[in-house]
């Protein structure tokens, strides 16, 4: 019977754990997608407690309590201790089990703090007095566990208004690590709203210094802050999206559009789709003109309880996956690039793992040999990074195209502790692979090219695919 968490976790035979082992386990890490705050890396915050840094915004973990039948207050409330909160997560951990979170709870205590003890009611206030003392030394600051992690490179998210003046901070310093800005235009195209839209059209004005009245000037603010991220070292490109929208429109439609919603008045569901449309493909060829990287996170249905988003607000833990109909819109959208040769780079993540096989093709459909993997089937994201999400997304880009030229895992994370999940992909990788030559699928005359593929995945496919 093997161990729980032992050196070759994950890892079902020897040629796993070789390729673990000798390939994998000691390369740096590219988090080339989080949700990092980078005033925390620029002024090496320091961590009072575990409880602040495991449970201060993870709605992965309030979901669990919830359903662990917690109280809210000791997920999300103000006026509960870091130790309660702390302690009722103890309380749920050994109920997570078959959950990635038990995985990712006891990865982090190992990796982070040398802690093997399991995390239970009996544990919890050993475990954390243990963790909170040595998060107040100075190893274990913000950039104190990015090192620790061996981080090389990561890509917060960030608005097209923001200053980046921790970034800019970062880059004068010249701090060890890249810490380099993502273009998200989310709310440039979030026009359901007239009164949200208007006002963060205002912000946008201010933030460029153009003077926005009509749809080209808007497209011309969005420019002025492109090309300033640009100048700060961005590379990437994300955007979070119901579905893809492709419809056909004319300029002249999507001024009137941008009149009607700019002026207060609501658009119907054919001017919203005409408006993102339009919005998606300016914003993508602004991508191509620079040579970035374009990231699609498409499928989720957020904020889905009212009564606690009004109380909690988003990104809370109401969020799940959605069953929208993409293929034809992806199609006619990543054509309608293609066809005036101005596709960029591009990686696709789908939250419902219906449509592995679908982008698995899809992304055929655009390679044009310029690039190895110019087009990427984006690792499982969101509730999609567990053991079976990953086997079953690099299972459908095996199948239907290379994992060779994948560019490999990110955190997605806001947490200074999410590293490990590096750690856990290449794992999985390295299992996968492995169970194929044990079982007589792959030539074990080949594991020096195996090996390459492993590491190519888990580090050199992204620093060369992002020229990092």
């Amino acid at each position: 019977m093997k161990q729980f968490l032992d050196d070759n976790f994950i890892l079902q035979n020897e040629t796993a754990e070789k390729l673990y082992h000798q390939y994998a386990a000691n390369l740096p890490i590219i988090d080339y997608h989080c949700h990092l705050d980078p005033k925390m890396i620029a002024e090496d915050h320091k961590f009072d407690n575990i409880g602040e840094l495991w449970l201060g915004g993870d709605h992965y973990k309030w979901r669990a309590m919830r359903t662990n039948g917690i109280d809210e207050r000791y997920c999300t409330g103000k006026d509960t201790s870091d130790w309660e909160k702390f302690e009722k997560w103890a309380e749920t951990v050994p109920y997570t089990m078959r959950n990635p979170l038990y995985h990712w709870t006891h990865l982090e205590l190992k990796t982070a703090f040398g802690i093997t003890k399991l995390l239970n009611p009996e544990t919890a206030r050993e475990i954390f007095d243990e963790c909170t003392a040595k998060l107040r030394t100075p190893e274990y600051s913000a950039r104190g566990l990015m090192k620790h992690y061996k981080v090389e490179t990561v890509c917060t998210t960030d608005d097209p208004i923001d200053s980046l003046e921790y970034h800019l901070a970062l880059k004068k310093e010249g701090f060890e690590i890249k810490v380099l800005p993502t273009w998200r235009p989310d709310k440039a195209m979030a026009v359901e709203v007239p009164a949200n839209f208007r006002a963060y059209v205002e912000k946008l004005s201010q933030a460029s210094g153009i003077s926005i009245s009509k749809f080209t000037d808007l497209i011309a603010a969005l420019r002025n802050r492109h090309d300033f991220f640009a100048s700060v070292g961005c590379k990437l490109s994300d955007h979070g999206i119901e579905e893809f929208y492709a419809e056909d429109y004319s300029q002249s439609e999507i001024d009137a559009i941008f009149n009607k919603v700019y002026g207060g008045t609501e658009l119907t569901r054919t001017e919203i789709v005409k408006f993102k449309s339009a919005m998606l493909t300016e914003g993508a060829i602004m991508d191509w003109e620079k040579g970035w990287t374009q990231q699609f996170h498409y499928g989720a249905i957020r904020d889905n309880n009212t009564r606690l988003f009004n109380k909690l607000g988003p990104d809370t833990g109401f969020d799940s996956i959605g069953d929208f109909t993409v293929a034809k819109a992806m199609s006619k959208f990543f054509n309608r690039l293609d066809t005036d040769n101005k596709l960029a780079k591009t990686i696709i993540y789908n939250l419902n793992p219906r449509d592995n096989d679908l982008v698995a093709t899809m992304i055929g459909n655009f390679q044009d040999g310029s690039v190895a993997g110019k087009i990427q089937f984006g690792s499982g994201w969101w509730f999609l990074d567990q053991k079976t999400g990953m086997e079953a997304q690099m299972n459908s880009l095996s199948n239907l195209g290379l994992l060779s030229r994948f560019v490999g895992m990110l955190t997605d994370s806001r947490s200074f502790l999410s590293y490990p999940r590096h750690e856990y992909f290449r794992r999985i990788l390295c299992n996968l692979i492995g169970t194929d030559v044990e079982q007589g699928l792959l030539p074990v005359s080949e594991i020096d090219f195996l090996g390459k593929i492993v590491k190519n995945v888990s580090y050199y496919n992204a620093k060369n695919f992002f020229k990092f």
